[in-house]
């Protein structure tokens, strides 16, 4: 599995503004450490797509080697990272998935760079999608939307009260 020089994009106009406190960048600093990978940049955007395209963009040029972004995944009309990430060059690969938490996950590529779409879940879920393919695409994965939807047997995170995830049926 390769070590990542990941940037982190924070989304939404609450958070943004400091209205809410931000509950994504601990958590997934704390993911993409234990995997032995790096967070290089973690950057907040408003819901604006060109302001996240921008922000996209300038990760990709500082190297960033893979970008998170959080939130802004469903369809509601201020819900509008999608829209950003495909404003930066990303064309989505796969946008939902048979799995809960994490059915609004995006999987999506700006020139071999994975850009990954993590849904609010991310914030208050222990594991997710995420933890599922994050690992899969750092070893090289070419994840597609069969790989996805083959993940949905086992595709429901039980929130047993003591997690013992890897070795449960989730994802499996």
């Amino acid at each position: 599995m390769r070590s990542a020089q990941a940037g982190l994009l924070i989304t939404g106009n609450e958070v943004f503004s400091r209205l809410f406190e931000d509950r994504f960048e601990p958590i997934f600093l704390k993911k993409i450490e234990a995997i032995g990978s790096n967070v290089q940049i973690v950057e907040f955007a408003p819901d604006d797509p060109v302001f996240i395209a921008t922000r996209i963009k300038e990760m990709i040029c500082a190297g960033a080697d893979l970008i998170l972004t959080t939130a802004g995944m469903l369809v509601d009309l201020d819900d509008v990272t999608r829209e950003g990430i495909r404003r930066a060059g990303g064309n989505a690969e796969c946008y939902g998935a048979p799995i809960l938490p994490g059915a609004m996950f995006m999987f999506s590529l700006i020139d071999d760079i994975p850009i990954l779409g993590v849904p609010a879940c991310g914030s208050f879920h222990k594991t997710t999608i995420l933890d599922l393919l994050l690992p899969r695409i750092l070893a090289g994965e070419k994840i597609s939307r069969r790989e996805i939807a083959a993940m949905g047997h086992g595709g429901l995170c039980l929130d047993c009260d003591e997690c013992r995830f890897p070795k449960c049926p989730f994802g499996k």
